[in-house]
């Protein structure tokens, strides 16, 4: 597919901030990798071989009694007695970390928490949980909701700016008292109230965290729709009798994205912030939940185990600006007062 000269020009500009490329490189990489966290740190077997049947524990439940056990219960591989009746007959191929997210390691020298080993890289946390783990899922549930709201305020934002720019007089004064009231709100205060009263989960937290998040991109594609609503072209196609819809959406929105596609890495990455602050105060993920805030929270009331404060910080750090950076090779691609080297 050829790009056209335009699309040609801001790839290029992309390109030339090496730091924000190899920004998406190494963030892509991590994002992929923590996407088969399963496979890579998990208290179950990637794969079973017993008598001549292949089974795969990470994604279904396989009784004690088919390996040759006496409980109907799930089968607790790290168990020697399990291990040997299926080391019989046949294999086991474990992750590289054996321990998931919530697995507590029963085997630890020291109390919990202890300092980082050859069994737990990182460490443990105060419940004897694998620091490593931890950091994986927590990566990979922060960068997924970030993205999810990123994308669903992203699309609000944009139809509440195009209906404002748009359409004006009393339809964009009243929009705006309504955003100027609404985003004076205490939003912190009132999204701690809110999980205080009703227990959170993902989806619940997400919905919560949308309703002040949309606001991000109203201002600049409102300003956009009333540059562009009386340009020519537009007059004409509404002498032309195309619809309202059609005019905004298909005409005057594509100049409106180039603002949009600027702003959501920075929106991305307040999005995963305000995330780790809710779980750093207790009011976010349901107890348990893999998370880099509940970590950073266990670093402060664990002084006496640096380990667990330093990990989430350079995670947390490494992540946010690998944001930083793509968002601004993305603000150089579309400045037009860039040009190619």
């Amino acid at each position: 597919m050829k790009l056209s000269p335009l699309n040609a020009r801001r790839l290029q500009n992309f390109r030339a901030n090496r730091r924000g490329r190899w920004s998406l490189w190494l963030f892509l990489a991590l994002f992929f990798i923590s996407l088969f966290a399963e496979f890579i740190a998990n208290d179950k077997p990637i794969l079973v071989y017993y008598e001549n049947e292949i089974y795969m524990p990470v994604f279904k439940t396989y009784p004690e009694t088919l390996f040759g056990g006496f409980l109907p219960t799930e089968a607790e591989y790290k168990d020697p007695e399990v291990r040997d009746l299926i080391e019989q007959r046949g294999w086991i191929v474990w992750p590289l970390i054996p321990f998931s997210y919530d697995s507590i390691n029963f085997d630890l020298t020291e109390p919990a928490p202890s300092p980082p080993s050859m069994t737990n890289w990182f460490g443990t946390d105060d419940q004897g949980r694998d620091v490593t783990a931890r950091l994986i899922y927590g990566f990979r549930i922060s960068v997924l909701f970030g993205l999810t709201l990123t994308l669903i305020s992203s699309v609000v934002g944009v139809v509440a700016g195009a209906v404002q720019g748009y359409f004006g007089g009393w339809t964009d004064l009243l929009f705006q008292r309504f955003i100027e009231i609404w985003s004076g709100l205490p939003q912190l205060y009132l999204l701690i109230i809110l999980a205080s009263v009703v227990e959170p989960n993902f989806w619940l937290l997400l919905g919560l965290m949308l309703l002040f998040s949309w606001m991000a991109l109203v201002g600049v594609v409102r300003a956009e729709f009333l540059r562009a609503r009386n340009f020519d072209y537009v007059r004409a196609a509404r002498a032309l009798g195309v619809s309202n819809t059609t005019i905004m959406f298909r005409h005057l929105l594509p100049n409106a994205m180039v603002a949009t596609l600027t702003f959501m890495p920075f929106i991305l990455n307040g999005s995963i912030t305000t995330l780790t602050s809710l779980d750093f105060l207790g009011f976010g993920l349901p107890p348990g939940s893999a998370s880099l805030g509940e970590l950073l929270n266990q670093g402060k009331n664990n002084l006496q185990a640096p380990w667990l404060g330093l990990t989430a910080f350079m995670v947390l750090a490494v992540l946010l600006s690998l944001l930083i950076f793509i968002g601004e090779a993305v603000r150089d691609a579309f400045d037009p007062r860039k040009t190619t080297g």
